[in-house]
């Protein structure tokens, strides 16, 4: 059994092993990325085995959910007929569709495993509506869109691709700072090769700058008023705008982590789920019960509507249009301008140069190409508890990445580490209605009478709880002052009902520096 195409916007979460798929299903995602034992984008988590995919499609399918396996490498020579192999053997699994990169791959996997979905990978780099037509006519059902791109172009490409053909863009997670993903620097210095899913992620990195007639002085590379960092880019954290990006005709919504923790699976899952279904009732087209009340659309307007290009420029579009241009950023200083002539059109004579080295062909062919636009409808409003819950996982400095030309995507220049400011503190075993409720618990860290805790639900608000002056206890069942040791098994008294497996997390005294 294979789960068909979904209508609506989809979320897509991320698992580097079989828990964080069935974690990832659990908290509503409706498809689940993942890698297998070869010929993945990441090696450092444990991955899939052939076992795993069987067992993990059959979880997902029973729950309504989809499994899409990453092929997205760009093999050698010597790894195709590997790769042939492993595509042949995927096919049998269960699972719903490959991710791939190579064109040469992408052709073999419609021979060896025509009844699998083919989505190209952001590695391709598709940046424009002529890539992903021709990805089309080869076979694919989806493409995920490069991450430079804004939301304008997203747009652009929705408005000239067929309905049927996906749109996959990421929204949340750690930001690359190499076209598309593809970096040659940890092959250069570590030897470990990103594209076979070994980063050894040397952007993140400190560095200085060492002049060769003064060994042993380092110069500390700072950001000022002049410059910033080219490495270190902030994580994205789209979940406030997710309305601007489903009406510009996103299909699927894409969250990074394979390597991540089950608990930021778990979380980040909920929060963007729960924005979606925000999203589809406040645009009328579900209740609060789920029912459809309207088949979901984009607002995207196309070239065969009859208002396409009738004065429907947005701040968007405009934004768009000057960054590509290379206008400079507003408070852009005029006075380092080289040139005394006259801007007629605005630009500095720094955008100027900018524009030229882009060499686009707006200065020289006049066509008559108009954006697509979106039709205006009113922010989609979360509850602020929702947007909190980005800042209850490991991160670092968040951005918007490239969606908003005028909010550009920076760098960290103070940490190259993540910020922590909760952690779990202990994972649901069981829950029981005796003696008013009760909850056995694998504890991760230090749970004390008085402290506040958090249990992570599926599809709801996380339950506040204050822990009880009494009542915890060992797995013997004796009386304990406080949960103090970590991998064990405790109880204390909880009246709410709380569903297995359910991270219990507490803000931490001290805000660490801290992956999950």
């Amino acid at each position: 059994m294979r789960i068909p195409t979904r209508k609506k916007p989809e979320v897509l979460s991320p698992a580097g092993n079989l828990r964080g798929l069935k974690t990832a299903v659990d908290y509503g995602a409706d498809a689940v990325y993942c890698g297998g034992k070869a010929f993945g984008m990441r090696s450092a988590p444990k991955n899939l085995s052939f076992e795993d995919f069987e067992e993990g499609s059959r979880y997902a399918h029973e729950r309504g959910a989809r499994v899409y396996v990453t092929c997205n490498v760009l093999p050698r020579n010597n790894e195709i007929e590997a790769m042939r192999e492993y595509v042949g053997q995927l096919k049998d699994t269960g699972v719903d569709a490959l991710i791939v990169s190579d064109i040469g791959v992408m052709m073999m996997a419609r021979q060896v495993a025509p009844n699998l979905e083919l989505h190209v990978s952001t590695q391709a780099g598709v940046t424009n509506y002529q890539a992903a037509n021709a990805f089309y006519e080869l076979g694919a059902r989806r493409v995920v869109l490069a991450r430079e791109m804004d939301l304008q172009a997203v747009r652009d490409i929705r408005a000239n691709i067929p309905d049927d053909l996906d749109i996959e863009c990421f929204v949340h997670g750690a930001m690359c700072m190499a076209f598309s993903g593809r970096c040659l620097f940890s092959n250069y210095l570590t030897g470990r090769d990103g594209n076979h899913g070994e980063c050894a992620q040397p952007c993140r990195w400190k560095y200085s700058i060492v002049e060769e007639k003064r060994p042993g002085q380092y110069f500390p590379i700072e950001q000022t008023e002049n410059g910033a960092y080219l490495f270190n880019s902030q994580d994205m954290n789209m979940l406030g705008h997710l309305d601007d990006l489903i009406d510009s005709g996103a299909t699927s919504l894409k969250i990074e982590g394979r390597a991540k923790s089950a608990y930021y699976i778990a979380a980040m899952t909920n929060a963007y789920k729960t924005a979606v279904n925000e999203y589809m009732i406040q645009r009328g087209f579900e209740d609060a019960d789920g029912n459809i009340l309207l088949p979901f659309h984009d607002r995207v307007i196309r070239p065969s509507d009859p208002d396409y290009g009738q004065g429907t420029e947005d701040q968007v579009m405009r934004n768009a249009d000057a960054a590509f241009a290379g206008v400079a950023d507003e408070g852009y200083d005029r006075a380092v301008a080289t040139s005394d002539a006259p801007e007629p059109d605005g630009m500095s004579s720094h955008a100027r140069s900018t524009r030229r080295k882009s060499n686009t062909a707006i200065e020289q062919i006049e066509t008559d190409w108009k954006h697509a636009a979106v039709r205006p409808a009113p922010h989609v409003e979360l509850p602020e508890w929702l947007l909190e819950e980005t800042d209850k996982v490991a991160h670092r400095d968040y951005s918007t990445g490239f969606y908003y030309p005028e909010h550009k995507v920076t760098q960290n220049t103070d940490r190259s580490a993540y910020f922590r400011s909760w952690l779990v503190v202990g994972e649901v075993l069981s829950w029981s209605a005796d003696e008013g409720g009760r909850v056995t618990l694998m504890s991760r860290n230090k749970i004390e009478p008085g402290q506040q805790v958090e249990f992570l639900l599926p599809g709801e608000r996380p339950l506040a709880y204050i822990v009880p002056e009494d009542g915890l206890r060992d797995a013997d069942g004796t009386p304990v002052p406080a949960i103090n040791n970590p991998a064990h098994v405790f109880s204390m008294p909880c009246p709410h009902q709380v569903p297995i497996n359910a991270a219990i997390r507490s803000r931490t005294k001290k805000p660490t520096l801290k992956a999950e």
